[in-house]
């Protein structure tokens, strides 16, 4: 899972302690020499010094005031913007190719020569203190609000969740799962099936229903989707359901109709949530359409197939342009397989290397 983008995070953490090493080694070998030698690369790397070094030529007494400056000089030496420039220059491109977008690389980016130009890194230390910088400025990113769904749930009865994406996004089958998920935890659920506009979606979700046992409240194809979630509601309310999931159309851009229908549900049904369900697989497109959905508004988002996703860059890039929960993440084939997301072990996947 995520290792193309773990892969470009370890190359950059590797350059960037490489040559903080190259530094301390540098340090050591100018303090340790026991006579200096003046050389044409002494005089370019400390400009500064170039004329005393001249003049160490012409009076060998001049040597120890000498060596003893060049020596503070290396000493203190650490890194800077214009060593760490040239190791990020690719960075940025390599980012792209992990889905994350540009201005959440560049972020990332900026927050590394942030945290680490001018740094005192202990000997040793170095690949450990460059991965946590990579791990806060990650960490920043994914700094969310939370929501206690369980708590919510139980102080407002029936509790309303719906449903959008794009198609193909598994929207469907992720309802499912997250009935699924809220009935282990002792919860009742009914499913609305608000999608009455693709062909078979209804046997669909009813077909789910059957395999996690709980019930579907339907209308023909063409129906009104904010009635048919309407009724689910009320059905609810009657049987004391805990929660409702209700279904929609999968939207594309071209979509201006299906877009109106789902403001409407979200108009005369006042759901409690509002969840955006993606493809973790979409790549950057993941950022246009959380863009296009979050016109109506966005309370939290689900990750589909992190299974079989290497790139990982879409959950950073949505992440950075909502600031939005992550409700829960998909990672198999199976109704068990959802989580709830967890930025710590997200990050420790990221960063295992």
């Amino acid at each position: 899972m995520f290792d193309f983008l773990k892969k470009k995070l370890k190359e950059v953490a590797e350059k960037i302690s490489g040559k903080q090493k190259e530094i301390e080694e540098e340090k050591e070998k100018i303090v340790k020499e026991p006579e200096i030698v003046v050389k044409e690369k002494i005089e370019e790397k400390i400009p500064e010094i170039k004329e005393e070094v001249k003049e160490v030529r012409k009076d060998k007494s001049l040597f120890f005031k000498l060596k003893e400056k060049i020596v503070k000089k290396v000493l203190e030496k650490k890194l800077t913007r214009e060593d760490l420039e040239p190791l990020l220059e690719n960075f940025g491109v390599e980012l792209l190719e992990a889905d994350v977008a540009f201005e959440v690389s560049e972020k990332i980016k900026n927050d590394l020569i942030k945290e680490l130009e001018g740094r005192e890194i202990k000997k040793g230390s170095e690949k450990e203190v460059v991965v946590e910088a990579i791990r806060k400025s990650l960490s920043g990113i994914l700094d969310l609000p939370k929501i206690d769904l369980e708590k919510e749930i139980k102080n407002k009865k029936p509790y309303l969740i719906v449903f959008f994406g794009f198609n193909g996004s598994g929207k469907t089958t992720t309802i499912a799962k997250v009935a699924n998920f809220l009935a282990k935890k002792g919860f009742s659920c009914v499913l609305a099936a608000g999608d009455t506009f693709r062909a078979a979606s209804i046997e669909q979700i009813e077909e789910h229903a059957k395999k996690v046992s709980l019930p579907v409240i339907k209308q023909k194809y063409g129906a009104d989707p904010a009635a048919v979630i309407f009724d689910a509601k009320k059905y609810a309310e009657a049987k004391k359901i805990d929660v409702v999931l209700a279904d929609t159309a999968g939207r594309s851009y071209t979509n201006e109709n299906l877009m109106e229908e789902l403001k409407k549900i979200v108009r005369v049904n006042k759901p409690d949530l509002k969840v955006l369900v993606i493809d973790s697989l979409t790549g950057n497109d993941a950022i246009n359409q959380a863009k296009f959905f979050n016109e109506i508004g966005v309370d939290a988002v689900i990750f589909t197939k992190l299974d079989v996703n290497e790139k990982g860059g879409a959950i950073l890039s949505v992440s950075y342009l909502l600031k939005k929960p992550i409700l829960f993440v998909c990672d198999g084939q199976r109704y068990e397989d959802i989580k709830f997301f967890d930025k710590e072990e997200f990050l420790n996947n990221l960063l295992s290397f």
